[in-house]
């Protein structure tokens, strides 16, 4: 949850506004598992930690999230983000790495539709956070990835752990406002 969900929460937000309350499951797989990664490939580390974390995100616009973080999927086909409102559905990129096509699939149509990329930055952008912080500091304006937003989503992530705890929803102290969608004419050279 502390790793991956930070960029799907943030993503669920800016999507649907802030989350009014949540509830989840969590768990672990295993006791033990070996670390994969160097330096210490190879050697066992007890788990003492939730691997695999499952909750629904209730958002004060009436948006209905489930999130599902884990460390015990060995690999899936399913989309990262998939949306779906009254009238169609959004398969959208992975968040953590901030590039990828968009798919549509209308009510009543058969199959998903690639939709065409209108924003320069299609790879993996991961200093647009700091352009913009940049560029809301020159113009006097709060920047998208603020510090009010990033608290809502510390407090999700503690809340999904306390939700499975106590067996009951959280409750959201805090709230944010919805980013606003980057201006299409956004450039390296700003805004």
């Amino acid at each position: 949850m502390f790793d991956m969900g930070p960029y799907y929460i943030t993503a669920l937000i800016s999507l649907f506004g802030p989350i009014k309350r949540l509830t989840a499951s969590t768990g672990k797989a295993l006791k033990e598992r070996m670390i994969t990664s160097t330096p210490k490939f190879g050697e066992m580390i007890k788990v003492e930690t939730p691997t695999h974390l499952s909750s629904l995100l209730d958002f004060e616009n009436g948006a209905i999230a489930t999130l599902v973080t884990s460390f015990d999927v060995w690999g899936s086909n399913a989309p990262n983000l998939e949306v779906h409102g009254t009238t169609g559905s959004l398969i959208v990129p992975d968040p953590n790495t901030f590039g990828g096509p968009i798919y549509i699939k209308r009510q009543g149509e058969m199959t998903f539709q690639e939709v065409p990329l209108v924003y320069g930055f299609q790879e993996n952008s991961r200093g647009l956070g700091v352009l913009d912080m940049a560029q809301a500091i020159s113009d006097k304006r709060k920047h998208r990835a603020n510090g009010d937003l990033a608290y809502h989503v510390l407090e999700a992530m503690h809340g999904v752990l306390q939700s499975s705890d106590d067996g009951r929803h959280y409750e959201m102290k805090s709230t944010c406002c919805q980013p606003d969608a980057l201006p299409l004419t956004m450039t390296t050279r700003g805004f």
